[in-house]
């Protein structure tokens, strides 16, 4: 299968190094605004200057291709995938699916009209670790899940767009955290409350700093609390987790999965009593293929042969009005509620 992929520069040196990976992806062309990164990429990755490109229609025009990559930054996400999704081709996109609710929910309708598949990278999903903490959770060993609390603090310097955007943390980051929210649960969020600031040294323009609290459909409450202008004592980027159920906690404190059981036992005068059992390591899981190298061979399967994708726009639109609603509750200082 052959691809286009649009954005050559920062993040797209990863999905640059996925598809030299894949056995089953090749490139078929490129679109890069930038020259002097046209430049650069094209020396770095020994690729043709003659299949770098300005434009995406330039590139579907001259190129055979059998669908797209997008890592374009999230406001020309609207634009790339409409002009792909009517050229016939799938698209596999980076996270936000858009910059906008109303950007995301246009792609979803595009998406719905012409019946191609469109994917959405939220690669934290496809890591061992968070696959370990969904494995526990299914097995029911715990109990019913009550409350989870998500706490993430790192202070990174990108540069670029992220430094300018509304709500940075919000929109670019924690959208990897709601959507594992989403899966961990395999339910949504029906009510957000939500607060944001920006510490006096934050580099960022928009808020880098947030809390929340959300009860989801299924009535598990959330707590989250992070910021992406931290100064010292950073989590790991999957963030620290905490989950309170029935029969026991499960921990993840930097990419560690801990977990110690409740059990109940008969005192001597026939009471019934809590024990805590050791606190015990969880193992990670094995996976043949993580992150982006999972994503891509989904999206090939799914070209190919007509498989179904997890995070397909249809599904993913809900991380978008997750995310937004989030923003919103932070913006209007109200709860907000979610069909």
């Amino acid at each position: 299968m052959k691809v286009i992929q649009l954005g050559i520069g920062g993040m797209g040196n990863t999905w640059l190094n996925a598809v030299r990976r894949s056995e089953e992806v090749a490139h078929a062309g490129f679109v890069e605004i930038n020259d002097a990164i046209a430049r650069e990429q094209a020396s770095a990755y020994s690729l043709d200057p003659a299949t770098i490109f300005k434009s995406l229609p330039e590139a579907l025009e001259k190129l055979n291709a059998d669908a797209v990559i997008d890592v374009t930054p999230p406001q020309f996400h609207r634009a790339n995938s409409t002009l792909a999704l009517e050229a016939g081709l799938p698209v596999l996109s980076e996270k936000p699916l858009a910059g906008t609710l109303e950007d995301a929910r246009a792609i979803v309708a595009k998406v719905q009209e012409t019946g191609i598949t469109h994917m959405v990278a939220q690669n934290y999903r496809y890591r061992p670790l968070t696959q370990t903490v969904k494995s526990v959770l299914e097995t029911g060993e715990l109990g019913a899940l009550g409350a989870v609390r998500a706490e993430f603090f790192k202070g990174p310097r990108f540069g670029g767009f992220r430094e300018e955007m509304p709500h940075p943390l919000i929109i670019d980051m924690a959208i990897h955290h709601f959507d594992m929210m989403r899966l961990f649960l395999g339910s949504d969020p029906s009510e957000i409350s939500a607060r944001s600031w920006n510490p006096p040294w934050s580099w960022f323009k928009g808020d880098a700093s947030a809390a929340a609290a959300m009860r989801f459909k299924n009535s598990v409450f959330v707590s989250y609390s992070a910021s992406w202008c931290s100064q010292a004592l950073p989590t790991s980027w999957n963030a620290n987790w905490r989950f309170d159920c029935e029969k026991g906690v499960m921990l993840v404190e930097d990419d560690v999965v801990t977990v110690q059981d409740l059990s109940q036992v008969t005192d001597r005068r026939g009471a019934l009593a809590n024990v805590h059992g050791d606190r015990r390591l969880v193992p990670l899981l094995e996976m043949e293929r993580e992150g982006q190298d999972y994503l891509l061979h989904e999206f090939f399967e799914a070209v190919t042969k007509g498989a179904p994708v997890a995070t397909s726009a249809q599904d993913n639109i809900r991380t978008v009005e997750f995310v937004f609603g989030v923003v919103q509750a932070c913006d209007s200082g109200d709860a907000v509620k979610l069909s």
